[in-house]
């Protein structure tokens, strides 16, 4: 590994030559691979594995499995995430309140910290996920999807779009764009990206968007800010700068020694930060930091009003004749705990929204461009109300509302593929939920000869072959 001498000099100077060191010699080594487990999808792991251990339910693993072929990986039984970036369960644990909450996850795509969030959030709470690039949007809304939460609410907007929404959040979580000196070892392309005027560029561009999206932090809430690289511009120096200039707060997390996390490295400054080193720490570079933002701070800008234009998402589909009662009283019995949800129809299909943040939805899509509003429950397709994708995958879903068929491993596959399927003759026709392991994986509509496989087209497994070893966790 060839890494800039510009950065192995301004890292020396940062940590001293041993430590620099051992960072170069860490940076050659095999990444550590680890996945989250989803309490929602509980399963039988059927290998001793060893716990990251600032959070409840990571796993590292021995070797990266073939996760593509897991079945129980495309139903959100677990997500493989880098298990540094699990340490932002202790800021959300130590320090978000623990009644229900409306938080923000602003750079949020694929989904790793989003998905974490939503296991780790009081019960009730209302989590916005947005990624600025259209195309890594539709993947945070499938990984969302799959983890099956139906609190949720994706976004597609810049950080300068959340600045109306003043005092909106009680927390909001930045994982900023940044060098990515963290990504070194897991992507050569970081390497070759990486220099000291893009490291300039990226910490002016984090305080741009710390400033855009501020006033949409309330009084009193948490901020958690975080990159995945090493050097203190984009960190300490800027942790500084955010104080300074919003008179807010560092806050401290409680940590294990044995984590060996590494704490500041600014010269003169003592405020708590949590730096991972892949020298120190089994997981890549990942830095974190919890602020506070001052009670008395009102967010300097005026408070939304739904004369904003709106945005062309969502919210723009007019409700039509296509949804009819019969099929929202339907729709109602495909979900338990449904007193705690309305369900509205939205051209021919039918959401399922919280009741206790129906206004904040409403003026979410007044104001963004929203790609998803929580729980599609079914959509009308000529004389049937088909039950949809996300039904299968969420938490909410009624298990006595349609037949089950559990399927082989080759079946899943195949069904994951999205190809024809042939259920046994004794499974009765009409909508079938498929599960594999007792785990829901999605819906056929059964019509005897062949099932019409309704696995979402965009999502399917597109590899046309098995490896010879399939190897999976469970």
């Amino acid at each position: 590994m060839n890494l800039p001498l510009s950065f192995i000099e301004y890292t020396r100077q940062l940590i001293g030559d041993e430590a620099c060191q051992k960072l170069e010699t860490s940076l050659t080594e095999v990444p550590p691979v680890s996945i989250r487990l989803n309490t929602s999808k509980p399963i039988d792991v059927s290998i001793q594995l060893n716990k990251v251990p600032w959070t409840q339910q990571g796993y590292y693993l021995d070797e990266r499995l073939t996760f593509t072929f897991d079945p129980l990986f495309h139903a959100g039984c677990y997500y493989v995430q880098e298990a540094s970036s699990m340490f932002v369960e202790q800021a959300l644990r130590q320090h978000a309140p623990s009644s229900p909450i409306k938080m923000l996850d602003l750079c949020a795509a694929p989904g790793g910290k989003s998905t974490h969030a939503r296991s780790v959030l009081p019960e009730g709470s209302l989590l916005v996920a947005n990624e600025i690039m259209r195309n890594r949007s539709q993947i945070l809304a499938e990984n969302l999807v799959k983890w099956g939460n139906p609190d949720v609410v994706v976004t597609n907007n810049e950080p300068a779009d959340f600045s109306n929404l003043t005092s909106f959040f009680d927390v909001i979580l930045t994982d900023v764009p940044c060098s990515g000196e963290g990504m070194f070892r897991k992507d050569s392309v970081a390497i070759d990206e990486w220099s000291p005027e893009n490291v300039e560029i990226c910490w002016n561009r984090q305080r741009d968007i710390i400033n855009d999206i501020w006033p949409s932090l309330k009084p009193g809430g948490i901020l958690i800010y975080s990159t995945c690289t090493y050097n203190t511009k984009e960190n300490e120096e800027n942790v500084r700068w955010i104080c300074d200039t919003y008179n807010a707060e560092v806050l401290p997390v409680a940590v294990d020694s044995e984590w060996n996390i590494t704490s500041n490295l600014l010269c003169n400054e003592d405020f708590p930060v949590y730096r991972f080193l892949p020298s120190h720490t089994k997981g890549e570079g990942f830095f974190l930091v919890v602020i506070r933002k001052n009670d008395e701070d009102s967010g300097g800008i005026k408070s939304f009003s739904k004369k904003t234009k709106k945005r062309n998402n969502q919210s723009k589909k007019k409700d039509v004749a296509l949804v009819n009662k019969e099929h929202l009283k339907q729709a109602q019995g495909f979900l338990h705990a449904n007193d705690n949800y309305i369900l509205k129809a939205i051209d021919s299909e039918i959401i399922a929204l919280p009741k206790a943040y129906i206004t904040e939805i409403e003026t979410l899509q007044e104001s963004l461009k929203v790609i998803q509003s929580c729980l599609t429950v079914a959509e009308v397709k000529g004389r049937d109300l088909v039950p949809h994708h996300a039904l299968a995958m969420s938490k909410l879903y009624n298990s006595k509302s349609f037949d089950t068929c559990d399927l082989n491993y080759q079946q899943a596959i195949a069904y994951l593929r999205k190809e024809a399927i042939v259920l046994s003759p004794d499974i009765p026709r009409g909508y079938i939920l498929l599960t594999y392991k007792a785990i829901p994986l999605g819906f056929v509509k059964n019509i005897g000869n062949r099932a019409n496989n309704l696995y979402p087209q965009e999502w399917r497994i597109r590899s046309g072959y098995l490896p010879d070893e399939i190897k999976t966790l469970f």
